[in-house]
């Protein structure tokens, strides 16, 4: 294994590695006990509800509860439940864990948002978690699917998720009874048998100790009370000491001061076993974003090298207190029932000074990671060279395609990481440039319309931190992008206030950029909404802005804006007037195809306005400098205009001239289903749309 961030030979990522879809069933061989249990959930499944009873037929999925302590085995229960009923869904089995790591209930937005993309459903950026859990009941309406949620917090997470068809199945995981559920009958699980907890003690420990000392193993149960968390680090103990006997242990338990949950005493006896500087170690993965570590995160948080760090991380596993999660790439899982555990003790050993600072090393090396694994996409780049070649070899990817896996089978990590720092209120400038990073990221690997929900919320937490440090700048470029992704989604009304507000924000820090693109985005979102007016108006004061900067491409731009709100509005002498200037803008800049564009557009408006004679001079202007811009489509759809004006000039002769010459022009680059003309037309259509934005 290499230092490297990725191994040289990459990874490859399944459709279902991310989180909360990314945890697999454990295998058949890996699970014992709980027979009675299964027995009772199974034939739940088949129970007559009330409904059925009553002669109704159930309206919603049938729910059964799992409730148990953390470290009773309730999650590995229902995960062999799954497995056991698996093939009576043939939709397949979706997971949410609906509780952060800290206790923290996950917002039913982001569950539902997870749940969809785990579906391959598009899931518009910034919708309300009422119309993404009708958009997840609708996606589920259709399929025969199990659904498992883990840790629920209460009645009401489980609720705003239900399935509205008995055809789906629901398992929810929790602490207690989730009051509030119709006809739910919770499964609580207690210890495991003895002959089970025995099983599971011999897989770390090999038989020969527990048949030696039967009696002293079947002790070793009790004091653990057959809490499988307990006895898979009691097992850790012994499997660390080949000589030592299970009733060594056992006495080791005894002459504990009895404090605390089996669990508690078992797990302080396995940390004071271990070295200071592990100890300090195994602290600190209590910081890592979401419990989840890897090598990378390990060696911030401890500031020891990435090798050491995987080291020590393999060594927790082997004890019990660390989960490998199945991933192509070294990942871990602090189990929840140990968290609370070693939180305690950083309060205890670790001064917070030196807590912060781990969080700082861990956001420091995202960062770096992150810049690395954009830059990995811009190799063509000098700039981006020379910064990979500056990075530690640790820090570097070996290719696009292991960057991309990284990003992928980290983003539930990246994002928790995110969302940790901008609560933390301490280290905002690490937070900013954290979310900066992941943004561009996620942009260079994934794309803006992809990432969109991801940006949103990452958005989202940019502008609580401007917010928070009244950094007006920041606040504006946030507010700015969350109504860029409100207006693409249909959300108008919402993206004028933010840009209103954007605006604001703008003349607050003297940014004339973010002030003038609030002004033209007000104006975008008027037109959108259908007020002309106001709209042409605001396109009129980002004009004015832009001139007096001596912008003239912009201001060109703009003159194109104010002729279509006005063209809209049938003001088609304003209209005119605008487009002229947008065409002298073009001449002045250079900007031959532009120039042909306005042209086409003023064209278009003469025609509109009932001026033919006009338009067709015009339209001929504009095919010759279309010409000299060399953009064949363009020309197309101008010979397409000319052809229809002569038509209405009443000369049909010269009208299919320049519709042949249409067609020949687009030649063999159209697809047969389509005759030229449309689509000339229809590119055409799209560029000035285009243009005009």
């Amino acid at each position: 294994m290499t230092d490297q961030a990725v191994d040289n030979g990459g990874t490859k990522m399944s459709a279902t590695g991310q989180r909360p879809a990314a945890e697999s069933a454990p295998t058949e061989g890996q699970f014992l006990g709980r027979t009675r249990e299964l027995k009772e959930l199974r034939a739940d499944i088949e129970r007559a509800g009330l409904d059925t009873l009553s002669g109704r037929k159930a309206p919603r999925a049938r729910v059964l509860l799992i409730a148990g302590k953390p470290g009773s085995g309730r999650t590995a229960l229902a995960e062999e439940l799954l497995r056991q009923v698996a093939e009576s869904y043939p939709d397949g089995v979706l997971r949410a864990r609906l509780t952060e790591p800290d206790g923290t209930p996950v917002p039913t937005e982001r569950t539902a948002r997870e749940l969809l993309t785990a579906l391959e459903l598009s899931t518009p950026p910034g919708a309300a978690a009422d119309d993404l859990g009708e958009a997840l009941r609708e996606a589920l309406a259709v399929r025969r699917t199990v659904l498992l949620l883990d840790d629920a917090a209460d009645a009401e997470q489980v609720d705003a998720l239900l399935p509205d068809t008995p055809e789906c199945l629901v398992v929810a995981v929790s602490g207690g009874p989730l009051t509030g559920i119709a006809d739910v009958r919770p499964c609580t699980l207690g210890g495991l048998d003895t002959k089970s907890a025995l099983e599971l003690l011999d897989r770390f420990t090999g038989s020969v100790r527990i048949t030696v000392d039967p009696l002293a193993a079947e002790g070793l149960v009790e004091l653990c009370e057959g809490q499988p968390a307990a006895l898979v680090l009691a097992g850790g103990w012994l499997a660390a000491r080949p000589s030592s006997a299970v009733a060594d242990l056992a006495k080791h338990l005894h002459t504990d001061n009895d404090e605390g949950t089996p669990l508690a005493r078992v797990f302080r006896l396995s940390y004071a076993s271990l070295p200071n500087t592990a100890a300090r170690t195994l602290r600190l993965l209590s910081l890592a974003p979401a419990g989840l570590v890897d090598p990378h995160t390990a060696s911030a948080l401890a500031g020891c090298s990435v090798d050491g760090a995987r080291t020590a991380l393999d060594d927790f596993t082997a004890l019990g207190l660390l989960r490998r999660v199945p991933s192509p790439l070294p990942q871990y899982e602090v189990p929840g029932c140990l968290l609370p555990l070693l939180r305690a003790l950083t309060e205890t050993h670790d001064r917070p000074a030196e807590l912060q600072l781990a969080r700082a090393r861990m956001l420091e090396r995202t960062v770096r990671l992150l810049v690395s694994c954009r830059a990995i996409t811009e190799t063509d780049s000098s700039p981006s060279r020379e910064k990979l070649a500056g990075m530690p070899r640790a820090l570097r990817f070996p290719g696009p395609r292991a960057a991309a896996d990284w990003l992928c089978i980290r983003q539930p990590a990246l994002l928790a990481a995110a969302r940790l720092a901008v609560a933390d209120g301490e280290l905002d400038t690490l937070a900013r440039r954290l979310m900066s990073a992941l943004v561009r990221a996620m942009v260079a690997h994934v794309g803006t319309q992809a990432a969109a929900p991801e940006l949103y919320g990452i958005h989202r937490l940019v502008l609580d931190v401007a917010e928070r440090r009244n950094l007006p700048r920041e606040k504006a470029a946030a507010l700015l992008n969350l109504a860029d992704l409100d207006a693409r989604t249909g959300r108008t009304t919402e993206a004028l206030g933010r840009y209103r507000a954007a605006l604001d924000a703008g003349r607050e820090a003297n940014d004339p950029y973010a002030t003038g693109r609030a002004m033209e985005s007000v104006g975008g979102a008027h037109q959108e909404l259908g007020d002309y007016d106001r709209a042409a108006d605001w396109y009129g004061r980002a004009l004015a802005q832009r001139l007096a900067r001596g912008e003239g491409v912009e201001a060109a731009r703009l003159y194109g804006r104010i002729a279509t709100a006005h063209t809209y509005a049938g003001r088609y002498g304003e209209a005119l007037r605008n487009w002229r200037a947008a065409v002298t803008g073009h001449r002045r800049n250079g900007d031959v195809a532009a120039q042909a564009r306005a042209l086409s557009e003023l064209g278009r408006v003469q025609e509109y306005a009932g001026r033919p004679e006009e338009s067709l001079r015009t339209c001929q202007e504009a095919v010759e400098w279309a010409r000299r811009a060399e953009d064949v489509r363009l020309q197309a759809a101008l010979q397409l205009r000319l052809a229809d004006t002569l038509d209405r000039l009443g000369d049909p002769v010269a009208a299919q001239l320049h519709r042949g010459a249409a067609e020949r022009m687009l030649g063999d680059e159209l697809p047969e289903s389509t005759s030229a003309m449309e689509q000339a037309a229809n590119a055409y259509e799209i560029r000035s749309a285009s243009a005009e934005d």
